[in-house]
């Protein structure tokens, strides 16, 4: 991983962006949203008035200017109160992130993106297909070079967040004009432009107001303008792709925390109120082994907060772990993934058999979590890139 520039100090606006009054009404809104399999067009409205689609759009160029720790630490909030909600938004802040690394390297070859997004424009991530397991390495989408440094792109890409709402898409595909030299290729494309079109294929277990559809690249071309990088296939090794790394997981593993941190605050509040019988009407709070779970859910999310915050912190200080970073980040995020996981199943446990009934916020929670080990990289690819960091690296 190349080496990483440092993001700005705390900015003085951060704890303005998401208000407690925004959080709750957002939080109103989720269990019908998941209800309907709706795509949550007034939160994103509200998220939008309240500049949080800028958050991490430098203050120079308009926008809070977050550090990615502090950026962390407001997705939580508000994945703990919408987590459907807060996962598709980290798909823009995914490349308002990404944009924003680069440019205080000095890097302006994205300062577009962030003049877009200051604008009020939302950005998507167009990289899940079908039967691709390498990710970023590879593509299954064809990009056809059209000789002036544009190219077109025919293929499907599945797991779209944000279908039904975002102006821009940040795709990748595969230039095998030269067989002999393959390329993969990153782009843009608007949706405005001919050649693309979203196809309603999302009804999924849980998070299910992301409207997650497939796009249909029907020969949509991105000019030469809107080209962010073209290299071989394999592992990519380059500023544009280590700035994706570092700006979308560790959102990702903030959402995760999110729902475990809101999964906890419920049981808490249940086994206080919960009475139990056996003890003659005290609550359940007062049961040794409702303790017990309790105390493991505890420290599971203390742990996987230390570490995405400690993460994130390290990020934006610029700490060099060199070629060990990826290890550092993927890590973070499935510490944070498996420790929901165990924190939400826990929150059950100590909830009751009350939490498995349809509107119930647990049992939301619990379809929620399960999708966290399926964001890519999957938990196993995730450990194997890690283990090979240790050992081969």
């Amino acid at each position: 991983m190349t080496a990483l520039t440092p993001t700005p100090a705390p900015s003085a606006t951060a704890q303005a962006l998401l208000s407690p009054e925004l959080l709750e009404r957002i939080a109103s809104r989720a269990g019908e949203y998941d209800r309907a399999n709706q795509f949550f067009h007034e939160d994103l409205a509200e998220l939008q008035q309240a500049g949080y689609l800028k958050a991490l759009v430098p203050q120079a160029l308009g926008g809070a200017g977050l550090s990615l720790a502090e950026y962390v630490r407001q997705h939580s909030a508000l994945a703990a109160r919408a987590p459907a909600t807060a996962l598709a938004i980290n798909m823009h802040q995914y490349w308002v992130g990404t944009a924003a690394r680069l440019w205080y390297a000095g890097d302006r070859s994205l300062e577009w993106v962030l003049r877009e997004v200051a604008g009020g424009k939302l950005f998507a991530a167009g990289h899940g297909e079908p039967g691709n397991d390498a990710g970023l390495a590879d593509s299954n989408v064809k990009a056809i070079p059209l000789g002036d440094g544009s190219y077109r792109f025919e293929g499907r890409k599945v797991l779209t967040s944000l279908s039904p709402a975002w102006d821009w898409l940040g795709i990748h595909g595969r230039d095998d004009s030269d067989p002999a030299q393959p390329k993969i290729v990153h782009a843009f494309i608007a949706r405005a432009w001919p050649g693309q079109r979203s196809v309603e294929t999302w009804d999924a277990l849980g998070l299910r107001a992301t409207r997650s559809d497939d796009t249909l690249l029907e020969g949509v071309v991105a000019p030469a303008a809107q080209v962010a990088l073209v290299l071989p296939p394999g592992p990519p090794a380059s500023a544009f792709t280590d700035a994706i790394l570092a700006a979308a997981i560790p959102g990702i593993a903030a959402v995760y925390l999110g729902i475990a941190q809101r999964a906890f605050e419920l049981a808490v509040a249940s086994a206080r109120k919960r009475p139990s019988r056996v003890l003659g009407g005290q609550s359940f709070a007062h049961k040794p082994l409702t303790q017990y779970a309790t105390a493991q859910a505890a420290i599971s999310l203390d742990s996987a907060v230390a570490l995405l915050h400690q993460v994130a912190a390290e990020l934006d200080a610029g700490v060099d772990h060199g070629a060990l970073w990826p290890a550092k980040i993927l890590g973070a995020k499935q510490y944070a993934v498996e420790a929901a996981q165990k924190v939400v199943n826990l929150a059950l446990e100590i909830a009751g058999a009350a939490s498995l009934a349809r509107g119930n916020e647990l049992e939301r929670l619990y379809r929620d979590v399960r999708a966290g080990g399926f964001h890519p990289p999957s938990a196993h690819a995730s450990y194997e890139a890690i283990g090979q960091s240790y050992l081969l690296g």
